[in-house]
């Protein structure tokens, strides 16, 4: 096996991390609460995992283009396997399944966000045929963390507020500054990922503009 797509420890986590995507789409949209305070942990484990195996490449210098290749691809299963589920259950009737602030998830976010990942996946293909291997960048890696906080924040917001109802919270201050505190950082990182997420496309189109042949 060639020395840059070598199976080692940061790509053994990476291919853990999609290997449980399919468990966190059936654990989020389950009607048990239960399984929605499993999927919050599930996604904030495999989130960890993503910093983790990042630190142990970049230490150890096992950065190799396996997995320069498979982690953009775990970063994008884990999007749809907690994006489609928040569509499914915000469009459920009952205002426990809406999103804070939004309602349920306009079709508009999804066409933008997994449009943007399948052009830019495609983009990658195409560079890679072309032997440049496109990792990474830093407005991607921003993008990605203000849309996995948006993503857990709204994890845990789901069962948390089930529970809230459950136990008669509803109503009390703390609940009321927890609801409050939640419910922004949902609005807010769902506002900056979008933004993000229309800049780092561009960002990744333009620094790698030499692969289509544009020039200043």
């Amino acid at each position: 096996m060639p020395p840059g797509s070598r199976l080692n420890l940061p790509n053994i986590i990476t291919l853990a991390r999609i290997a449980v995507c399919p468990v966190l789409f059936f654990l989020a949209v389950s009607e048990d609460n239960d399984a929605r305070y499993a999927a919050f942990v599930v996604f904030v484990a495999a989130a960890l995992s993503d910093v983790w195996d990042g630190y142990l490449a970049r230490k150890h210098g096992l950065i190799t283009d396996m997995g320069k290749l498979l982690d953009p691809l775990a970063d994008k299963l884990l999007l749809v396997t907690t994006f489609v589920p928040f569509y499914i259950v915000s469009h459920r009737p009952g205002e426990l399944n809406l999103v804070p602030y939004l309602g349920a998830l306009p079709t508009w976010i999804l066409v933008v966000i997994f449009g943007r990942e399948a052009l830019i996946t495609i983009f990658r293909q195409w560079a890679q045929r072309r032997g440049v291997v496109i990792a990474a960048g830093r407005s991607g890696k921003v993008k990605t963390l203000a849309q996995n906080l948006f993503m857990g924040a709204l994890l845990l917001w789901y069962p948390l507020l089930v529970t809230a109802n459950e136990r008669g919270w509803v109503g009390s201050e703390v609940w009321g500054r927890v609801a409050l505190s939640l419910g922004v950082l949902i609005a807010g990182t769902l506002l900056i990922a979008l933004v993000l997420t229309v800049y780092s496309m561009i960002d990744y189109l333009w620094s790698y503009r030499s692969v289509v042949g544009v020039r200043n």
